[in-house]
């Protein structure tokens, strides 16, 4: 299986250490495409690649993913573009979003071809997980 797992890199890094749990436990279900996503060296700044390779890069593996996971609490340009993208292509989505004071955009929470599930805790996040991934 092969997941491509979604979260903000320029549009801020606080939740850095919840996307490498995220992601750890997707390793145990597949491949994740975008495992650097969750490397907690990796600054605001991004990767050191051209922005067109990045682009490039990055649309073949979410052409290729069987499943798409994104945590969405920290808005993100490139995140709502992928999501798009992905309902696009045809792919299951699993949004998450911690209880926090930023609400969810509507575009994501009010789009039906989305599953979007809310957590508090980390635990609760990888629990949600597992279900969408054995659904």
């Amino acid at each position: 299986m092969k997941i491509y797992f979604a979260g903000s890199i320029r549009g801020g890094r606080e939740d850095k250490e919840i996307y490498s749990e995220m992601i750890g436990r997707l390793k145990k279900r597949g491949v994740v495409l975008t495992e650097h996503v969750g490397n907690k060296d990796l600054e605001e700044s991004g990767e050191i690649m051209p922005d067109e390779e990045i682009f490039k890069r990055d649309v073949k593996w979410l052409k290729s993913a069987d499943f798409v996971v994104a945590e969405v609490t920290t808005a993100s340009l490139g995140v709502g573009y992928e999501i798009g993208l992905a309902e696009a292509l045809g792919k299951k989505i699993l949004c998450l979003h911690r209880h926090r004071d930023r609400r969810l955009s509507a575009m994501i929470a009010g789009n039906k071809n989305v599953t979007t599930a809310f957590y508090n805790d980390v635990s609760e996040a990888l629990r949600i997980i597992d279900n969408f991934l054995s659904g």
